[in-house]
């Protein structure tokens, strides 16, 4: 798991407060208005700040757009793995995961239009440190299901990166229509129908004896 800082964040170190206070009107501003129609000056408005202050801080606007993502998955981060070593079962792990994935997005709905009907339609973003920080936090599905594999929790035939996939897509389709549509309404509350759906195909079960099946075709006279 890296521990890289994007560069943004390397030199928004020198006042945090500020740094985050941009941060935080960016998204507002972003999630209202789009990328293309916000301007820099909407920005400033919305943090109380000079437009050359904010230029201190951030480059471009596409540099700021790109350190939204990074700051809050850095945080978010530091939660799983503040939390993880403590649950027991890879099972209990996996759920957790998805319930704070989930959250993360019900609890920040402005981050939620940002990343969903913004981010993921730039392919610059995926060139970017920032990028490299949010795929940092798909290996924490990676790790749990390769966990429950060796303890024997989950089938030893699954692709734990098919199974990341099928995940992070439902998530995705899910926070995406919120954010269209406002529906559904509940993530979090999709928890368990999210984890169990997964759960009941992906758990280890005893092997069963195989099946034969005779057919006998007879010809109707």
């Amino acid at each position: 798991m890296t521990n890289k800082t994007p560069k943004s964040s390397q030199k928004n170190l020198k006042n945090p407060k500020k740094a985050a206070a941009i941060l935080k009107a960016a998204e507002y501003i972003f999630a209202r208005k789009g990328f293309q129609t916000a301007t820099i000056s909407d920005i400033a408005k919305k943090a109380k700040a000079s437009e050359a202050t904010i230029y201190e801080y951030f480059s471009s606007k596409e540099e700021l757009l790109f350190a939204i993502p990074a700051e809050i998955i850095q945080q978010y981060q530091e939660k799983n793995r503040e939390i993880l070593p403590y649950i027991h079962g890879a099972a209990n792990k996996l759920r957790f995961l998805i319930h704070r994935h989930l959250a993360l997005y019900e609890d920040n709905p402005d981050y939620a239009n940002v990343v969903m009907l913004i981010l993921k339609g730039n392919p610059n973003f995926l060139k970017t440190e920032a990028y490299r920080v949010v795929q940092s936090s798909a290996r924490n599905y990676i790790q749990v299901l390769e966990e429950g594999i060796q303890s024997d929790e989950f089938r030893p035939d699954m692709d734990p990166y098919v199974i990341r996939a099928m995940i992070w897509g439902s998530i995705e389709h899910l926070v995406t229509r919120k954010s269209l549509l406002g529906k559904p309404e509940n993530l979090t509350g999709l928890t368990d129908t999210l984890f169990n759906t997964l759960f009941n195909g992906i758990r280890a079960t005893a092997e069963q004896p195989p099946v034969n099946i005779n057919v006998h075709m007879t010809r109707s006279e």
